[in-house]
């Protein structure tokens, strides 16, 4: 079975929504904290779309928390 057809693969293009990164980190992190850890840009990478709302992809969010992990060792 080739990755693509493992039922644990993860689309790390896909793009999330604030709220699905908030409901990933177990919903202990509140938007205003998610708002301020981007200011002191700490926050995962994450870019505007033309209506104002933003996106993270999927791999960039993977990526901060396992920089997290690191950091935390």
């Amino acid at each position: 079975m080739s990755a693509k057809e493992s039922p644990w693969a993860v689309d790390r293009s896909r793009l999330m929504t604030v709220r699905e990164v908030l409901d990933e980190l177990g919903g202990t992190v509140s938007r205003d904290t998610f708002y301020r850890w981007r200011q002191l840009g700490v926050a995962p990478p994450a870019f505007r779309l033309p209506n104002g709302e933003l996106r993270i992809r999927r791999g960039d969010f993977l990526n901060w928390l396992d920089g997290l992990r690191s950091d935390a060792a």
